[in-house]
């Protein structure tokens, strides 16, 4: 079981390797830091509220012990020593809860400048942060972009090993089927095979067919030279058939002039 649980977690963490992108780490810690930094800038304002809550109490207290005080004079100069007394003791109360409030007010104080101090700090680190971040991320994304070109120039990327497939794949095809074609030639010129349309034909009569196309050819340029060659002797041999015409008539008419004779 342990060594099952090991597994599992070493595969998990090897999952998780893989699907995890740097950047987007440093993003989400980014966040969080300035989620906690408005955690304390909003502590800090709550301290300074209550500090001034405290004055406002402070404030009031001591204008009602100030006023107890004139009632006392007043009424010791009025002879009202009773009422003098009175005033004089609910003004030493107030000056006890006036002492109370100022201690309070101290602590808060306090408190506060704390706050405040560690707020800038922690913005004081949130802005490295966020400048190593970014720095971060641009190296990492040059070197990513530099591998890529690397892979694909070297043809071990998937994407170029996939085209590298599909051009071998589409090249060994095309082997093939010329293979077939120039066998399938072979056969029907061989006369292995019979061709079901007549088009085909042996070596024997593909040789005679072009024997007789040569011989029909030189038929053709002889006939050609004999138009040339004979398109001045044609006048001449009109010229002198003419004239032997004329002297078969005249022999065959010169009978006929004896007989008349």
């Amino acid at each position: 079981m342990k060594r099952m649980g090991m597994l599992f977690r070493a595969k998990a963490n090897k999952a998780l390797d893989r699907a995890e992108d740097p950047r987007e780490t440093l993003d989400y810690s980014y966040q969080k830091q300035l989620e906690l930094l408005q955690k304390v800038r909003r502590g800090v304002a709550d301290v300074a509220t209550s500090r001034k809550r405290l004055e406002l109490q402070l404030n009031q207290l001591q204008g009602q012990s100030s006023k107890l005080e004139d009632q006392g004079r007043k009424a010791l100069a009025l002879g009202r020593e009773d009422l003098a007394r009175e005033a004089l003791s609910r003004r030493a109360a107030l000056q006890q809860q006036v002492t109370d409030l100022e201690t309070q007010h101290t602590t808060l104080q306090g408190e506060e400048e704390k706050l405040t101090l560690a707020a800038q700090r922690l913005q004081a680190k949130v802005d490295a942060f966020r400048t190593k971040k970014e720095t971060i991320k641009a190296t990492y994304t040059a070197a990513q972009a530099q591998t890529r070109i690397g892979e694909a120039f070297s043809g071990i990327s998937e994407e170029m090993g996939d085209v590298g497939l599909a051009i071998q794949r589409a090249e060994d095809k095309t082997q093939q089927l010329q293979a077939r074609a120039g066998a399938i030639d072979e056969l029907l010129a061989s006369g292995a095979l019979d061709d079901p349309t007549g088009t085909a034909k042996d070596d024997i009569a593909a040789e005679l067919d072009r024997i007789s196309g040569g011989s029909d050819v030189e038929l053709e340029l002889q006939r050609m030279k004999a138009e040339l060659a004979g398109g001045s002797l044609s006048s001449q041999q009109a010229i002198e058939g003419g004239a032997q015409d004329g002297s078969q008539q005249s022999q065959q008419s010169s009978p006929h002039k004896f007989d008349k004779q």
